[in-house]
């Protein structure tokens, strides 16, 4: 954990109390700066990292099969297994921080990315394949927990402009990998296994200003344990609120995961969906990266517009707006007005960097920010589990896309509703 007396910004008091000193000499504005753009870059390459062992994958995963011998139903399972990492392994992420801090934690998660994108594709079986991608995936969940919280603790005057940062990062990130790793594999000679694990280089970058701040931090602890010896013990922080008991925590928790289904369904089938109306499958290819680019400058903007408003409700009906309107256009003629679609579900799909940025703003505290995090990704993460996996089923055993779209557009109406109830100007604690 960064100490809270020489961060690149001065932190909020009531987000993060030193542990148990008192405040130690302010740093020379040099170090502030030198500080402060060593945690921009350390947001920026986390950020960046946060997705492509799952996109990566999915490009590759019939060589992946093919390598493997895995069946079917495994593939199926190991698409379905990011979520369900995200849920179970982000509820640790509260606990970790108290106890170790969110940088550290964030420096351990990018670790655990690393060596689990380098592990995975040197396996032989299908299970370490699965060890080593959940090893990469409980990286990724610590990690997507607390990014909203670093930006809280340590510009908490800019959390719109940073959460759109690393937004726009990941939204990067997400893009590249699925765009280049199936080039880059040919380029590497057709190895899928070379193809993965290049991934890895791209995530042992990301551990750099990360270690560098751990040991920074390590460093400004000792030296100031060792100085004054009669400085008063700082204040218990507040405890922390009980989340379950809150409803704004239940809507955003629910918001979150309304949105990752709608995602989630959206690069899984979307494709599929134009194909069968004719489109060839490389403008399919290029339709579903249109409505994924899309998220690199909205990520950037929305946060930065929805933390200058007191209540978020006005932007969660407009993203719900274009997504019906999409969804609707799929319905009736999904090849007539195919780029028009892919767009307005590109922006749909900016839902996420909202619900980010709300989270950084229906708490007050540093616990809070930390709980709501944790609480909300956790359960809408649980949520979204079942989508993909439904709208196949019920693309399946209907034989055309009409359940299905209908289905989508059927989740945007409450996606629309709990995002309006998440987006009042409050606060879990207010509610606790």
């Amino acid at each position: 954990m960064l100490d809270e007396t020489t961060t690149p910004l001065t932190p909020r008091e009531d987000i993060a109390p030193a542990p148990a000193d008192s405040p130690a000499p302010s740093p020379s504005p040099r170090t502030t700066v030198w500080l402060t753009r060593l945690l921009v870059v350390g947001l920026v390459l986390a950020a960046v990292n946060l997705r492509p062992a799952i996109t990566s994958l999915g490009a590759l995963l019939e060589d992946v099969r093919a390598g493997l011998h895995m069946s079917g139903s495994v593939a199926g399972v190991l698409t379905s297994v990011p979520a369900l990492c995200f849920a179970v392994f982000g509820v640790t992420a509260p606990r970790l921080a108290r106890r170790f801090g969110p940088g550290a934690v964030v420096c351990a998660g990018m670790v655990a990315i690393t060596a689990g994108l380098l592990i995975r594709p040197f396996t032989n079986g299908t299970a370490a394949f699965l060890a080593a991608s959940a090893l990469a995936l409980m990286g990724i969940a610590v990690s997507n927990v607390l990014m909203p919280v670093i930006v809280k603790r340590y510009f908490p005057d800019r959390v719109g402009t940073m959460t759109g940062l690393y937004s726009m990062s990941l939204s990067a990130g997400t893009a590249v990998a699925a765009a280049a790793t199936v080039p880059m594999t040919a380029a590497l000679g057709g190895s899928w296994r070379l193809g993965l694990g290049l991934w890895a280089v791209v995530a042992a970058v990301a551990v750099l200003p990360w270690a560098a701040l751990l040991v920074r931090d390590r460093r400004s602890a000792a030296t100031t344990a060792g100085g004054d010896k009669e400085r008063k013990q700082a204040p218990a922080p507040a405890p922390a609120p009980r989340i379950a008991r809150s409803p704004t925590a239940w809507a955003l928790g629910t918001f979150f995961g309304l949105q990752a289904t709608g995602a989630y369904i959206t690069m899984g089938w979307m494709p599929q969906i134009f194909r069968d109306a004719g489109v060839p499958a490389g403008t399919a290819g290029l339709l579903l990266a249109v409505t994924m680019v899309m998220g690199v400058p909205l990520a950037f903007v929305i946060p930065r517009l929805a933390t200058r408003m007191r209540n978020q409700g006005p932007i969660v009906i407009a993203l719900g707006a274009c997504g019906l309107t999409g969804y609707a256009g799929l319905f009736l003629a999904p090849a007539a007005g195919a780029w028009l679609w892919a767009l307005l579900l590109g922006i749909s799909n900016c839902a996420f960097p909202l619900a980010l940025t709300m989270i950084g703003m229906r708490a007050r505290t540093g616990p809070g920010v930390v709980r709501l995090s944790a609480f909300a990704q956790s359960t809408g993460y649980l949520i979204s589990i079942p989508g993909p996996l439904l709208v196949g089923v019920l693309y399946q055993h209907s034989g055309g896309w009409e359940l299905p779209i209908t289905l989508m557009a059927g989740l945007m109406v409450p996606q629309i509703v709990l995002g309006v109830v998440a987006g009042r100007d409050r606060t879990i604690e207010d509610e606790c």
